[in-house]
């Protein structure tokens, strides 16, 4: 499942943007939707990974035992998107680079595994290194 959420970071990154990939899989493992984090390139502030995961899946019935595979551990706002939709489970690439809000998640009933992925750890470090306004200007640190 991390591999298609790689596969868009790495795109997203190829595009200029931050490297920060996501998919959301329905209760049989069937690929609902992918997307990157596409702020830089639209300009969006609200085009996180997880967004465009979840836009990508399109309109669903039902949320309930959904996973959110995500290559960076989730912000407030996709945190947000995650107990707003009933998503059951969130799958965690690193969450080294930035915490965001999965333990939070987790203390309201999300399942949280965390893979402390190498590449999604290195993608991060060096975007960071390289990019620090672009990834503090995504984080809110002025």
């Amino acid at each position: 499942m991390l591999a298609a959420a790689l596969a868009e970071a790495r795109a997203g990154l190829a595009e200029g943007g931050i490297p920060i990939g996501a998919a959301l899989y329905g209760p049989d493992g069937s690929l609902l939707g992918r997307g990157h984090n596409r702020r830089v390139q639209d300009g969006d502030p609200s085009m996180h990974a997880e967004t465009a995961a979840f836009r990508a899946a399109g309109r669903q019935r039902s949320y309930r035992g959904t996973t959110m595979v995500t290559t960076l551990s989730p912000c407030w706002y996709c945190c947000g998107l995650v107990r707003q939709f009933g998503i059951s489970r969130v799958v965690i690439g690193e969450a080294e680079t930035y915490p965001g809000g999965h333990d939070w998640l987790a203390r309201h009933g999300v399942g949280i595994v965390l893979l402390d992925d190498a590449e999604c750890v290195a993608l991060m470090r060096d975007f960071v290194r390289e990019h620090p306004d672009v990834w503090n200007e995504d984080i809110g640190v002025d």
